[in-house]
């Protein structure tokens, strides 16, 4: 074997580049920042702090160029830390790679392969590169990565009449990027390097699949462009009023500043950006790595969960489920130890006719179930020897091997294989044949992989040319699965009481599918297979879909096809998955959640959430999780509507009735800077209540700011500003005048402000039980505020910067139950909305 010499080794690579995936996908420093300050939220607070410098007010411009930096440094932050957990989770599928170069074989870097190279493929490594083979040894592959399905398949070298195979058939000379070598060698061509590879076209797809915005980000960014809208566009009407009016231009100009202050949704990007950043946060703790924030909130709302699997539902490790020898069956399940004496010989040749260091998965089930089953027996031979073996052929579906074990020259022969395979080698009559197939049909039924297993002796001399000429003795069937993951079925029930329906889709077999399905507790009541999905057109799949929650034999290209439709059905998908033919139906979902250990690097670059554990139940605590962000989002922005009223009312109704001014920036940025962030980090900390996960998820296309939230926010707030005014008349007629009412009404909006906050704490929940759930947030926020208060009222420099007035204790006190008579009018009008609103 000769292979390429350097010199074109060379040139094919300086003509095809490295083989290697394109990592454009993962975004470093620049382009992480690059995409926050694209972000019109942000642009609309950078804007309104430049405006503010050049108008000459230096604090509020800073203190709002503040909250941007901020912004853009969580955005930051967070997402750097996403992408290097993800890197670290990255490992090269084939590092290196046996070559022949010049004549020669030598170990080098997978990336060095160039398309015409001879590689050596051998048992336990990955396929470098897509290849046809030229020697093929036993070899069989595991695809899974490619087709979903977690049997290997066998690959044999090259025919003269071979033109093309299709993607993991069997007997296939083509063996693909990624893919792992479970048994055998062989020596190939390789025909595809880099992004020209089976892994590398699926990956390119991705580029073409357009992701589903999230729900949320569409409305917020719609809600925050109203509000910027309609309040700079007020603040320049009564800015042009005021002057037109009375004259006095530079107080417009004041007046108009505050009125803008007052109403320009400053909070909302900067509340979304801490919910988001700290729900990631809250996620990681419960291993699940946050690609997109985003996506969080998405997933609190989401109604259909498509899961793949393999190695999603299932562990991706085959286990020997059921034993049949002798005519008495055998759940292997329900053994803790040792295994009863009418399995010991099956088991026994099991193991004999499998590898002794396998990478098969069932060869690996088959010694795993002999170590625990046939320990401290003698059914075990660590000293034999092997001699000589017959490996799996087209012809034949079964392998045998030889075993020298005893000094009279006898050899004991093990077989395993298809069950006719083995019944043929058996010579089984009629009624022996019978009794096969119906402990096939059996175990088949129960999703089961099905192997014949069978005994012989032989004490010739040689080696015959067939397995056949040995004279076998059929011992019984052992049946295989690949096992749930634990939780599957509690995860599923969990999400079936939360309103989000589950679906399975897969590569396998119907009757596996099937199977599995009716352990995890998925619907199993209609079932479509690739074939018949593919005779349907998108209108025709859109109804089929609508009732079916199993799909099985599904191609890659079907996923996403199956997604897109759920999609435009009006359903919040979630898609998981692993495997590199995952990766376009994850980035079509909204939520795409990969896994972290068993995934590839092409499916974790394509979703949004990874689990870092490949546990399947940690997605329902992060459902959980996201119900709660949606949940305490519609508490926090009610209440941000809500404390904007007060606000921009008393800004603005003084200057309409020619009232001297009674709020000013520096009173704004009291209120703003200081209550409110805080305040959202008390939403953001609040807990969920006892029934999230057993109601249904929020409906699809429903805004997140419904009309009754809306107008409960406006009905607290305007509660609170009819208390401030009030409060307001009754201080202006006391000795100070305007400045002792300007100071009751700021005690009033400061307790009532803290009031929306309780209210809203209780939004659409029991108000008792929400008032009682402890929120350590809260209290430090509340002693900020009143500290805060107690400062400006008590020290002269503070309390001249704020035109306030030395009060009496009696007015503080009347300024003070006025704002938390607001509290108890709220607090009824909470109860009252809260069969209108539940978050």
């Amino acid at each position: 074997m000769h292979g390429l010499t350097s010199a074109e080794a060379e040139a094919r690579l300086h003509q095809d580049g490295p083989n290697e995936l394109p990592q454009d996908q993962q975004r470093h420093l620049p382009r992480i920042v690059w995409d926050a300050v694209r972000e019109p939220m942000l642009q609309l607070l950078l804007a309104a702090g430049i405006i503010y410098m050049l108008l000459g007010n230096l604090a509020e411009a800073l203190i709002l160029l503040g909250f941007a930096i901020l912004n853009v440094a969580m955005v930051v932050v967070q997402e750097a830390r996403t992408e290097t957990a993800l890197v670290a989770l990255r490992e090269l599928a084939a590092p290196q790679a046996l070559v022949w170069r010049d004549g020669t074989k030598a170990r080098m870097p997978a990336r060095s392969l160039v398309v015409g190279d001879v590689i050596e493929v051998m048992e336990g490594e990955r396929v470098p590169a897509d290849a046809v083979l030229l020697r093929a040894n036993s070899l069989q592959v595991d695809e899974a990565l490619l087709t979903g399905e977690s049997v290997p398949v066998r690959k044999q070298a090259r025919a003269q009449s071979h033109s093309e195979a299709i993607l993991g058939g069997e007997a296939s000379p083509l063996i693909w990027a990624g893919c792992l070598i479970t048994a055998g060698s062989g020596i190939a061509s390789v025909t595809a390097t880099g992004p020209r590879t089976a892994v590398g076209k699926i990956g390119h797809s991705l580029s073409i699949v357009e992701a589903a915005a999230p729900p949320l980000q569409v409305q917020m960014r719609r809600l925050v462009w109203l509000f910027a809208i309609a309040g700079i566009g007020a603040s320049m009407l009564l800015t042009i009023a005021y002057g037109v009016l009375h004259g006095q231009w530079l107080q417009a100009v004041l007046a108009g500043i505050t009125l803008a202050m007052a109403t320009l949704p400053q909070e909302f990007p900067l509340v979304l950006t801490i919910f988001l950043v700290l729900g990631a946060w809250r996620m990681s703790h419960q291993h699940v790595l946050v690609r997109h924030a985003a996506a969080i909130e998405a997933l609190g709302t989401a109604t259909l969960l498509c899961a793949d699997k393999t190695g999603t539902l299932t562990q991706n490790r085959m286990s020997v489920a059921s034993l049949a020898a002798g005519g008495e069956v055998l759940d292997v399940r329900q053994v803790a130890d040792a295994l009863p004496e009418a399995f010991h010989e099956l088991v026994e040749f099991s193991i004999l006719a499998s590898r002794p260091e396998s990478f098969d998965p069932m060869e690996q089930a088959v010694h795993r179930l002999g170590q625990q089953g046939l320990a401290n027996t003698e059914h075990l031979h660590a000293d034999w020897v092997l001699s000589h073996d017959y490996p799996l052929q087209p012809e034949m579906l079964a392998m045998s091997q030889a075993w020298h074990g005893a000094d009279d020259g006898t050899h004991i022969i093990a077989a395993k294989g298809a069950p006719e395979a083995i019944a043929d080698l058996c010579h089984l009559d009629a009624q022996g044949l019978e009794m096969v197939r119906r402990g096939v049909a059996k175990m088949a039924g129960e999703g089961l992989r099905v192997l014949g297993v069978a005994k012989g002796l032989y004490t010739g001399p040689g080696w015959p040319e067939s397995q056949h000429d040995f004279d076998f003795t059929f011992l019984g069937l052992a049946g295989l699965v690949d096992p749930l993951r634990p939780g599957v079925p509690e995860a599923v029930s969990a999400c079936r009481e939360a309103g989000i329906s589950v679906a399975m889709i897969t590569g396998d077999h119907p009757v596996t599918a099937l199977a599995i399905a009716r352990q995890a507790g998925i619907d199993t009541s209609h079932v479509l297979t690739g074939a018949e999905m593919a005779e349907l057109d998108d209108t025709a799949l859109r109804a089929t879909v609508t009732h079916t929650r199993i799909f099985a034999r599904v191609l890659p290209e079907q996923k996403l096809r199956l997604v897109q439709a759920f999609a435009a059905n009006g359903e919040v998908v979630a898609m998981t998955g692993d495997g590199v033919n995952d990766a376009p139906s994850l980035k079509a979902a909204h939520i795409g959640v990969a896994m972290g250990g068993r995934g590839t690097d092409v499916a974790r670059e394509a979703a949004s959430l990874v689990l870092l554990d490949d546990d399947f139940p940690s997605l329902v605590a992060a459902i959980r999780l996201g119900r709660r962000i949606d949940a305490n989002l519609r508490k926090a922005f009610s209440y941000i509507l809500a404390v904007h009223v007060p606000i921009a009312g008393m800004s603005l109704i003084p200057v309409l009735f020619g009232w001297p001014l009674v709020l000013g920036p520096v009173h704004i940025v009291f209120l703003e800077m200081i209550i409110d962030p805080a305040s959202s980090i008390v939403f953001e900390a609040e807990a969920e209540d006892g029934t999230i996960m057993s109601r249904p998820p929020r409906k699809p296309g429903s805004a997140l700011f419904s009309l009754g939230l809306l107008a409960g926010g406006l009905l607290q707030g305007a509660t609170v500003l009819i208390a401030a005014l009030l409060v307001f008349f009754l201080g202006a007629h006391g000795t100070d005048g305007q400045n002792t009412g300007r100071t009751m009404a700021f005690i009033t909006l400061v307790t009532g402000n803290l009031g929306l906050v309780l209210s809203n704490k209780a939004l659409g929940g029991d108000i008792l039980i929400a008032l009682r759930r402890p929120n350590r947030a809260l209290v430090v926020v509340a002693v900020i505020a009143i500290g805060a208060l107690v400062l400006a009222l008590m020290v002269p420099q503070i309390r001249r910067l704020f035109d306030f007035s030395s009060l009496e204790m009696g007015d503080v006190s009347v300024a003070m139950l006025v704002g938390l008579a607001s509290l108890a009018l709220n607090l009824a009008s909470a109860a009252i909305w809260r069969g209108l609103f539940r978050p």
